[in-house]
């Protein structure tokens, strides 16, 4: 009979890559950790990890079966959680991870209105635009743009036609101008945007269904999406941001969406969680409440306009 810590103890050392790491993650002795793990080799008549001196691994049956240990361990804890929180219950704590500038300037008040909604949930808050990796942090839901990597994750859409937007401020395009093409870019300082240490600076247009792309450059780069924002609104130079995160400064002027006949890259912004089985009553009110918001956000242009 394979016991449940067992599976704890493999997918923790799966995710943080160490026997010692997992042990102290679950409160155990380094020889309990490592005896469990063999108890589940032996029990499935395989070798789940490589180990030696140096280095651990998983082996291809490690690898095989390391989504099925994690969708037992899931199972469990969401059975775990409708048993406390009740059928129709919404409260509880909700741990969520948010990307830095929408997080700040649109989603903070969203979740504030949602707990005076509803008072009995309490929300932890991670912030920033580092991809959060669902199975090793204590993270229900996360908020993200773009698809995620890892095709095991479940993206429940928020915002599914969003795209990005080429823009900056006024005072900015008074000194230096306004670029009609992407080829024109060459001649600007962009603000670019860094993220899991990868460079965004090769911008991709579309236009008479013929894509375009502009390799581009400036002196200020950053990995968070907030600080690129504040640099366009100052003047510093031309943005390229997903749409919804510069919303109400193109609605009140403060900056100026450019190349208009070009189409930008798609940004769909989707909730995404580790297993549907996790959306337990509180998060799917969430999801709910947040996608209202956001259809409403886009479609009323009063909205961010002051």
């Amino acid at each position: 009979m394979i016991k449940l810590e067992d599976l704890l103890i493999f997918v923790s050392t799966a995710d943080s890559g160490s026997l010692s790491a997992a042990a102290r993650h679950l409160d155990l002795t380094a020889s309990v950790a490592s005896v469990g793990l063999k108890r589940l080799e032996t029990e499935l008549g395989v070798q789940l990890l490589a180990r030696s001196t140096r280095s651990l691994r998983l082996t291809p049956d490690g690898e095989r079966y390391l989504q099925h240990a994690r969708t037992v361990l899931q199972t469990v804890e969401a059975g775990q959680h409708a048993v406390a929180q009740g059928r129709n219950a919404i409260g509880g704590t909700v741990s969520i991870s948010l990307p830095s500038d929408l997080g700040r300037n649109v989603l903070m008040n969203w979740l504030d209105a949602f707990q005076t909604q509803h008072p009995k949930v309490s929300v932890q808050v991670r912030i920033g635009d580092k991809v959060t990796n669902m199975f090793s942090h204590p993270v229900d839901l996360a908020i993200r743009y773009g698809m995620p990597e890892d095709s095991t994750l479940i993206a429940l859409p928020l915002a599914p036609e969003n795209t990005r937007v080429l823009c900056a401020a006024p005072s900015y395009l008074s000194k230096h101008g306004k670029p009609l093409t992407p080829d024109d870019l060459a001649g600007h300082n962009c603000l670019r945007f860094a993220l899991n240490e990868t460079m965004y600076d090769r911008w991709m247009f579309y236009a008479d269904g013929q894509s375009i792309a502009a390799h581009v450059r400036g002196n200020r780069s950053s990995d968070d999406g907030e600080l690129v924002r504040r640099w366009a609104l100052a003047g510093h130079g031309i943005a390229y941001k997903s749409r919804i995160d510069v919303l109400a400064d193109l609605r009140s002027g403060a900056l100026e969406p450019l190349m208009t006949n070009f189409k930008g890259e798609s940004a769909p912004l989707s909730l995404v969680c580790a297993h549907r089985l996790m959306l337990s009553p509180t998060l799917n009110a969430l999801r709910d409440f947040l996608r209202e918001h956001m259809t409403q956000y886009l479609s009323d242009p009063r909205i961010g306009s002051q």
